[in-house]
């Protein structure tokens, strides 16, 4: 199987094994082409948008549902993708909150937190955010369905904490407040305790008086237990402004230094 039409063929049969994913070794491995026929006969299936390559050496066959979009949803490749780079990852922020039904603003990219960092993806209309953090290990997460498997997705709890440590990324604190009104039905008040035990004490205070701002007294009310005869730091809302003058909260300590004014 060591000729271009042959190794295209290996390639289309892979959705009947419920397959869109494979390597560039895979192809050699097991049609024991060259590395020159492999490389010919996978610059042709992508010269014809058969495939796509999110990352050099790794394919996503593109269904002709989604020839025009170049590239299949994150969602059909991203475990797949994570395994063969060998990161732990977790679909997170604004993405996850939308896959735990908090979609009022859509994100612009597919946003996943890995363990190390990784560049940006932009493969046809897909783009795939990468953010590195440093708490992924022990973040609660879940195995949700996809189109082609299951991925890795940060639960409720995980994605209203991320929400508040990446503001930039979930578009700042009027739609972090707007995301986390959503998202405040699925959120376990004993699971959010738990999560506020992983995390910066600055991060549960952010979240504490967000809830509040979003009228979640009950589940504030769990973050402030978890707060309870600690020494809580006067602590800007936003780092990204000056704090000079900006009133304080004073149940959660918060300089209250940028607008909030969440889409309900």
């Amino acid at each position: 199987m060591s000729n271009p039409g042959a190794i295209s063929n290996w390639v289309n049969t892979l959705p009947e094994d419920g397959r869109y994913t494979f390597t560039a070794q895979e192809v050699a491995e097991v049609t024991g082409a060259s590395p020159a026929a492999v490389r010919m006969a996978l610059y042709r299936l992508r010269k014809r948008g058969l495939i796509a390559t999110p990352r050099r050496g790794f394919f996503v066959l593109v269904p002709p549902e989604y020839r025009s979009a170049g590239c299949p949803p994150a969602s059909w490749f991203i475990d797949d993708l994570m395994r063969h780079l060998g990161r732990r990852y977790y679909v997170a922020l604004l993405s996850a909150a939308a896959l735990h039904g908090a979609g009022h603003q859509q994100p612009m990219a597919f946003q996943v937190i890995t363990n190390a960092a990784e560049r940006d993806i932009e493969e046809g209309r897909v783009r795939i955010q990468f953010h590195a953090s440093n708490l992924i290990e022990g973040a609660a997460t879940i195995r949700m369905q996809t189109e082609t498997g299951t991925m890795a997705v940060a639960t409720p709890e995980t994605t209203a904490f991320d929400l508040v440590r990446f503001p930039g990324a979930s578009g700042y604190w009027s739609n972090i407040a707007t995301a986390l009104s959503e998202l405040a039905e699925r959120l376990d008040p004993a699971e959010l305790s738990a999560a506020a035990g992983r995390v910066a004490r600055s991060d549960t205070q952010r979240l504490g008086w967000l809830l509040d701002r979003v009228g979640e007294g009950a589940l504030a009310g769990a973050l402030e237990a978890q707060l309870e005869n600690k020494r809580l730091h006067p602590t800007p809302l936003s780092t990204m402004r000056s704090a000079t003058d900006a009133p304080l909260d004073a149940r959660w300590r918060i300089l209250v230094n940028d607008d909030v004014e969440p889409d309900l």
